[in-house]
């Protein structure tokens, strides 16, 4: 499996994904992504400016989609809480979905680990990544937490005015230390 960014005439496909992500999220009864976030103007965006990423299986089928966005990230300019590093060298990431044909099989989970690959190699000077999710939506605050991720507060009325998300960070500074000492 492997993780490319996505071209201007996948506008589409990319869209299908998160269309298909605020359904799951709908039919969980979670109130993320309900709105007019993520939309269309928000994945060209993505799409234009190289944060747009597509999961590929290794047969090339698409599995899913985030976006990788470098700092500063104005959507935790009112986080309430402390960061764990402070820094400016980190990178955000958003809008994750997983075709829902795809859900149950641990792409999830390998997606996250791809990630933190593609991060490592695309942007290796940051020192930490961020992340952020509605504190409605149990599943992803699981798999945040088990990848490695701690919580660090919440952001409210950000993508709507009645969203409240719990925000988390990785130290990428202190884990790469751990990793190379063990």
């Amino acid at each position: 499996m492997y993780l490319r960014k996505a071209k201007a005439d996948e506008l589409d496909l990319v869209l299908s994904i998160i269309e298909d992500g605020k359904q799951q999220l709908a039919d969980a009864g979670i109130d993320q992504w309900q709105n007019d976030y993520p939309n269309k103007d928000t994945i060209k965006a993505d799409i234009d400016a190289g944060r747009a990423v597509i999961y590929n299986s290794d047969d090339h089928e698409t599995l899913g989609v985030a976006s990788v966005v470098l700092a500063p990230d104005h959507a935790y300019d009112t986080l309430q809480g402390d960061w764990l590093v402070h820094t400016d060298k980190y990178v955000t990431v958003h809008r994750v979905a997983i075709f829902s044909h795809h859900q149950g099989k641990g792409y999830a989970s390998k997606l996250f680990q791809d990630l933190f690959a593609y991060i490592a190699n695309n942007h290796p000077e940051s020192e930490s990544i961020r992340i952020d999710t509605h504190k409605d939506n149990a599943k992803m605050q699981h798999l945040i937490e088990k990848n490695g991720f701690q919580k660090v507060g919440e952001i409210v009325g950000v993508y709507h005015p009645d969203d409240a998300c719990y925000v988390y960070e990785k130290d990428l500074k202190h884990a790469n230390v751990t990793a190379h000492a063990s």
